[in-house]
């Protein structure tokens, strides 16, 4: 179990994330068509997964929408936004958004957050994602992984572009 803070509550996960040199867990997530697809289909590629709680929060947003920036600089990666958001919010988010760069990947028929360690375990939270960032090489190993210890912050994106450099 991994121990994060919201507005300074501690709040527990179901573990923790998977650490520089493993091979990166397969989980299958949903993408906006309601199509499934998983972690290892997207081999052969740079991965960035940006996870979060909920595109309805101001800081899951923005990190969308700086991904959806970062994304396009960033040659043969691919960012995959996953939160327990429906399909159908994530489609209407990033058609409202303009967001064209990433997808995202919905964990509401998913064992991902068990898989990953960022599944909070207590409530109010319970069932969403911790916001992580998760970046995997392109033969399935992850480069490195990072939890923000105060969840209303966003992520570290120079961690996620230093792995990348």
């Amino acid at each position: 179990m991994t121990t994060v803070n919201f507005f300074g509550a501690p709040v527990k996960t179901v573990g923790e994330l998977p650490q520089a040199g493993v091979v990166a867990p397969d989980s299958s997530l949903t993408a906006q068509d309601l199509s499934d697809f998983t972690i290892d289909s997207l081999r052969g590629k740079r991965v960035v997964l940006n996870i979060f709680p909920s595109l309805d929060t101001e800081v899951c947003a923005a990190s969308v929408r700086k991904f959806n920036v970062e994304a396009s600089s960033l040659p043969d990666t691919v960012v995959v936004c996953v939160s327990a958001d429906l399909p159908f919010a994530a489609k209407d988010f990033c058609t409202a958004n303009g967001i064209e760069n990433v997808i995202t990947g919905s964990t509401f028929r998913s064992d991902f957050g068990d898989k990953y360690g960022v599944r909070f375990v207590d409530d109010p939270f319970r069932g969403l994602m911790a916001r992580s960032v998760v970046v995997i090489d392109r033969d399935g190993k992850v480069l490195g992984s990072k939890m923000v210890e105060e969840q209303t912050h966003e992520p570290d994106y120079d961690f996620v572009k230093s792995l990348l450099a």
